[in-house]
């Protein structure tokens, strides 16, 4: 090495055992670096892409939780509370409400979906169903039995695709006495239905009674349905 005024010359040189020196920039040096870097071998314990997934996921949440106890009265605690109280009042909406129910509106929603058959088919049909425990096809079969009757009785006019709710309102407007039951009875059957829901034995008694009682009612005579002889 050469010095000039007891100073090192501006250029760095190394120099190997008996080699000639050699001049190395930093550009060639910072690329070798990398290249060296870039061994899987030095990878090897790095965290797979998945456990960063996870890590960059619950830093999130806890900044967010952070952030919320912090505006939330009571902090942390009180965030606690918000949350089961809310939690509280969506199991209080299932509870009421119920599995949301699809309004019947297509075709395939009519009330009967297997032919005509008269009402007394209907009505032995729920029967048996009813000594089986089956309240759901009791249920279904003693409404199609109620409307049927209706039908047959000329207080309905036989309509192809007619639903359980368009049957109640229409019997309804000449039965007004019963027309609360009437619309109850189609909740039903629609609940077990298209609703998911499960009937019970007093659920079928309620309809099997408005059976009876429809069976013993006579119309009112100036809200019969056009065409309907009194």
């Amino acid at each position: 090495m050469t010095a000039t005024g007891g100073t090192v010359t501006a250029t760095a040189r190394l120099r190997a055992d008996g080699d000639v020196p050699v001049d190395i920039s930093r550009v060639p040096a910072r690329e070798a670096a990398e290249r060296e870097l870039s061994d899987p071998m030095y990878h090897e314990n790095d965290p797979s892409l998945l456990q960063r997934g996870l890590s960059r996921l619950w830093e999130w949440l806890d900044d967010l939780f952070g952030s919320a106890s912090g505006a939330t009265p009571g902090g942390s605690l009180g965030l606690v509370v918000i949350v089961l109280v809310v939690a509280a009042l969506v199991a209080a909406l299932w509870w009421r409400l119920g599995t949301p129910r699809r309004a019947p509106a297509t075709a395939g929603d009519s009330l009967f979906a297997d032919g005509p058959r008269s009402a007394r088919d209907h009505r032995a049909a729920a029967a048996r169903h009813a000594s089986a425990g089956r309240w759901n096809e009791a249920v279904q079969e003693r409404m199609r039995a109620v409307v049927r009757s209706l039908e047959e009785r000329a207080l309905l006019d036989p309509r192809p695709g007619r639903t359980a709710d368009e049957a109640a309102a229409e019997a309804g407007r000449s039965l007004p006495f019963h027309a609360d039951d009437l619309r109850l009875a189609a909740r039903a059957f629609d609940d077990v239905t298209y609703g998911g829901r499960t009937a019970d034995e007093p659920a079928y008694r309620r309809i099997e009674e408005l059976d009876t009682a429809l069976e013993r009612t006579r119309p009112t005579l100036d809200t019969v349905s056009p065409g309907t002889p009194s």
